[in-house]
C-alpha cells in the first residue's frame, strides 16, 4: 500500500465542496489514514512549498494557501500517488478531464481545489510536514 498527501485548498472549503471531495476519495478506494483541518500561516505555506521558491507563482500560491482553512489528509491505497493525481485532474481545470475533482470544483489554475503529492519523495516530505507517525492510523 502506498500513501500520499491530499490538501483540500481554501477555495474548495469556502465553496462548501470538502464533503463532496472526501466522498469522491472514498468512492475511489482511498482510505483516509489521518485528517485535520487547519489554517496555515504564510510562513508555514512557504515552508511547505519551498520546492517552488524560485518559481514566479510562489508568493501568490503561499498567500492563497494561507488565506483560509485547509483540510490535510494522508490517503492510502495501491498506487495512491498516481491514482490521486488522476482523480485530481490537470492543474488547469479547463484542461482537466470531465469528472475529476478539478473539473468539478476548481475555479482556475491557482485556485484549483486540491493538492496532491507528485512522487514518493514529495509524499514522504509532505506527510511528515503535517503529521507525526503517531497521528497516522
Amino acid at each position: 500500500m502506498e500513501k500520499t498527501l491530499s490538501i483540500i485548498k481554501p477555495d474548495a472549503l469556502k465553496s462548501g465542496y470538502s464533503g463532496k471531495i472526501i466522498a469522491m476519495l472514498e468512492e475511489n478506494g482511498f482510505v483516509i489514514k489521518a485528517m485535520k483541518k487547519l489554517h496555515l500561516t504564510k510562513k508555514q505555506a512557504e515552508g511547505f512549498y519551498i520546492v517552488h521558491k524560485d518559481r514566479p507563482f510562489y508568493d501568490s500560491l503561499c498567500a492563497f494557501m494561507s488565506s483560509g482553512s485547509v483540510i490535510v489528509m494522508v490517503l492510502e491505497k495501491e498506487n495512491a500517488i498516481a491514482g490521486y493525481r488522476t482523480l485530481m485532474g490537470a492543474t488547469d481545470p479547463s484542461k482537466a478531464q470531465t469528472g475529476t475533482i478539478r473539473s468539478l470544483y476548481a475555479k482556475n489554475i491557482e485556485e484549483n481545489a486540491v493538492h496532491g503529492s507528485d512522487s514518493k519523495e514529495s509524499a514522504d516530505f509532505e506527510i511528515s510536514y503535517f503529521f507525526s507517525r503517531l497521528e497516522i492510523i
